[in-house]
């Protein structure tokens, strides 16, 4: 029923059961891993719900000439994209309305907008359906115009949101959405799914989208590995076992790509931090397992308070994202905190 979609098979028999009984929740929330295909199933289940038309996937965000666009505007002023708010509608009862700007946010804009389109009626059917992707990204003004809507949805309307963390959400829109959550994919889907797209580097590919097909897919494995050298960089000054100097290479190599931001390199220390804390205990397998002899030095080295307190130091900082901070300067304040943090060393132990 959901062609092309992988994994997460409860969630989808409950989809299918929804329909098949004519039962649709008006405002449904799928949350889990970033690429695990939250978008990718709503598109889906709108497609099912309006007789499968094809127009719905060219809104999908990964495609080539989406990403064209978002990047475009991200050079926009803030006040021309508050005149035209972002969403996307190839067909006319399926909109999608994403993170729009440098900062990736929606905006209130965007949600009064999906307010006013939310009146009108199907122009064929039963239903219109809206996807509001990532609507952890909602800024507060934007989240609380939402609740106007959740409130009294129109009968026609079903609404779709996504979230990486549905506790990240308000309450109130949690409160009033039939949750899904989808998780990774187990290793033997991860492998099928693999097979069947001929995925170049596969067993690179899958160890490090750990179950999320999308990043798998979308993984540009020479920018990983650029990006992820500067965090391993990172995590040696920040953890006493190179100078501090050595570490600023890299700083000012990061502040000098002013199109990169900051959270692709967070997301990538918090797979290596997540890496050491398996490293320290036996896990079995570890993400980045290609630099594991790299990483086991630093994983003796540090305890697991200081793991701890680095993973509570970049949510921090992925919260300031919001307010446009200078990535090299972000990262280069952490850097000395953490040095400063670490206990001493025996000689001869984890260097």
């Amino acid at each position: 029923m959901f062609p092309n979609f992988y994994g997460n098979a409860a969630v989808v028999q409950a989809l299918q059961h929804m329909v098949r009984g004519e039962r649709v929740a008006q405002t449904l929330l799928f949350d889990g891993p970033d690429g695990v295909g939250k978008a990718t199933l709503a598109r889906r289940f709108a497609s099912l719900l309006l007789q499968g038309d094809e127009r719905i996937e060219r809104d999908d965000m990964s495609l080539p000439h989406n990403v064209e666009y978002l990047a475009e505007r991200e050079k926009w002023t803030s006040e021309k994209r508050a005149d035209d708010p972002l969403l996307f509608a190839s067909h006319p009862d399926f909109m999608t309305f994403p993170p729009d700007g440098p900062l990736r946010q929606l905006a209130i804009q965007q949600m009064r907008l999906l307010k006013d389109r939310a009146q009108l009626k199907p122009s064929k059917g039963r239903w219109r359906v809206f996807l509001i992707d990532r609507i952890d990204r909602a800024n507060e003004q934007a989240a609380n115009s939402l609740l106007k809507t959740l409130e009294e949805p129109p009968d026609h309307l079903v609404l779709i949101m996504t979230a990486e963390n549905a506790y990240d959400l308000l309450p109130t829109i949690r409160s009033r959405s039939v949750p899904f959550h989808l998780g990774p994919l187990t290793p033997d889907e991860m492998l099928e799914f693999a097979r069947l797209r001929g995925l170049q580097d596969s067993d690179r590919r899958l160890s490090l989208a750990a179950g999320s097909p999308g990043v798998a897919v979308s993984l540009d494995l020479e920018v990983y590995d650029r990006r992820r050298a500067a965090m391993v960089a990172f995590l040696d000054a920040a953890s006493g076992r190179t100078p501090f100097a050595e570490w600023m290479k890299h700083s000012e190599w990061i502040s000098a790509r002013k199109t990169e931001k900051l959270d692709y390199y967070l997301a990538i220390l918090y797979q290596l931090l997540q890496d050491l804390v398996g490293l320290k205990y036996g896990a079995a397998e570890i993400r980045n397992r290609d630099i594991e002899q790299a990483l086991r030095p630093l994983a003796a080295r540090v305890p697991f308070e200081w793991i701890r307190k680095s993973v509570v130091r970049v949510d921090e900082l992925l919260e300031l994202l919001r307010r446009n901070i200078q990535k090299g300067i972000a990262l280069d304040a952490l850097v000395l905190e953490l040095r400063g943090s670490v206990p001493a060393t025996p000689r001869g132990v984890g260097v």
